[in-house]
């Protein structure tokens, strides 16, 4: 298949160069020395024991790429405005476009059960709506990404968790398509576990309550997640912002509890730097409104309390202000 990684970064490097070594035919965008590292040295990956390098084609505009079968959008919730400018050259009659983003997607309220509440207003997601104007309602397939990776050096990407790399993928509706099922066995081919997710907002609520206390609490203390829930009072503070956002899922009809996941951590959690604390100590904006405002516009569309989410995200939101990354 022709496949293109939008934002070939950690994550997008991480699935580019597994993709490229099951065979298919990738290409990634990329930028700045990474994207000069990639076109002469090829997209490494380094992977437990293992160091695979990918040749893929590389590019920072699309282009002169040609129309994808899939196109898989691995930027940060802070960097679809670039998508939304530049993706319409790789769009053919069939493609399909499926976003790989940490918290709540733009486009979650595209396919919602009517049997289902109303999301709140989202449109903070998709300012100006250039992504609903870019990107069809039938173009899109959603996702929920398991990986933890990082860019060592230009081109060289590390995997941290390689028993660890889920992709789960469904469609917005809910619906049995091939399409789902072509990509679900390319990602499997590639060694990467690709459940296919029949309620897809289950997967999305179930990965954000992994992350809602962590990665605000990440850029509070500026440690590892195992570091900081090696205390009991943080520890029970995330344990109660999770509690809270349960509570936002269900008012929202949404029960996370049997969504696939991958193994869980056996040492209090990982010892690298949430994605957020990542972008923060490298001064990249932070995707402050996907994974931390938008639980709260949920809860306070359904009228659920949520103390301690709603403090802890003040202050995360008000540091990351401070630095101008919010």
């Amino acid at each position: 298949m022709k496949i293109c990684v939008f934002g070939a970064g950690a994550v997008g490097g991480h699935i580019a160069v597994q993709l490229a070594a099951a065979g298919h035919e990738v290409a990634v965008i990329a930028r700045g020395a990474h994207l000069e590292a990639i076109r002469r040295n090829g997209l490494t990956l380094l992977k437990g024991d293992r160091r695979i390098v990918a040749r893929v084609r590389a590019a920072d505009r699309t282009d002169g790429l040609g129309c994808m079968d899939y196109v898989l959008v691995t930027l940060k919730a802070t960097g679809l405005g670039a998508l939304a400018a530049g993706i319409d050259p790789l769009l053919g009659p069939d493609t399909t476009v499926v976003f790989a983003q940490n918290g709540i997607p733009w486009w979650y309220a595209q396919g919602l059960s009517p049997q289902r509440p109303r999301p709140p207003d989202l449109s903070r997601l998709d300012p100006g709506g250039a992504l609903a104007r870019a990107i069809a309602p039938q173009r899109i397939l959603g996702s929920v990404i398991y990986s933890a990776n990082e860019v060592l050096e230009p081109g060289v990407v590390r995997n941290n968790a390689p028993q660890r790399n889920l992709l789960v993928v469904g469609e917005p509706d809910g619906s049995d398509t091939q399409r789902t099922r072509t990509l679900g066995a390319a990602l499997e081919q590639a060694q990467i576990q690709a459940p296919i997710e029949t309620d897809i907002r289950r997967s999305i609520w179930a990965k954000l309550l992994l992350n809602l206390g962590s990665s605000s609490i990440g850029v509070l203390t500026q440690e590892p997640v195992r570091d900081s829930m090696a205390d009991p009072a943080v520890a029970a503070l995330r344990e109660r912002i999770t509690e809270e956002g349960r509570a936002i899922a269900r008012a929202h009809g949404i029960d996370p509890t049997d969504a696939p996941l991958p193994p869980p951590h056996h040492s209090g959690g990982p010892a690298h730097k949430t994605s957020m604390l990542q972008d923060y100590e490298l001064g990249r904006p932070l995707e402050i409104d996907a994974i931390l405002m938008a639980p709260l516009w949920f809860a306070r569309a359904a009228q659920v309390s949520a103390p301690s989410l709603e403090a802890v995200v003040a202050l995360a939101a008000h540091k990351a202000a401070a630095r101008k990354l919010y």
